[in-house]
């Protein structure tokens, strides 16, 4: 009884973070940003996938926040990044968190 407790437990964590990972796609898709990024391969910008491998382990979402928000240049290449004042700072920090996770 313990283990399948235990099994419907990971599932619905799981339905979970599946749920939320969906949510923070539809934001970024409502934000604009996959206009430039892609989750898993290059497009204007990084993959998001590799902004997590690049940042891995490190306590760097404040600064990509901030990058979010008032643009960027120079990491990833020539291709600034525009800044995005209009967007919500509850809605960067998502994000981010999102990105960083992956």
């Amino acid at each position: 009884m313990l283990v399948r407790s235990a099994v419907i437990a990971a599932l619905a964590l799981g339905l979970t973070a599946a749920g939320s990972a969906q949510a923070d796609e539809a934001l970024a898709k409502k934000h604009n940003c996959l206009a430039c990024h892609q989750i898993d391969k290059k497009s204007v910008g990084p993959a998001y996938k590799d902004v997590a491998k690049k940042y891995k382990g490190q306590n760097v979402a404040a600064k990509l926040e901030e990058k979010v928000k008032k643009g960027g240049a120079g990491v990833w290449g020539q291709v600034p990044m525009a800044p995005n004042p209009t967007v919500p700072d509850a809605d960067i920090k998502k994000l981010v968190a999102w990105i960083l996770a992956m």
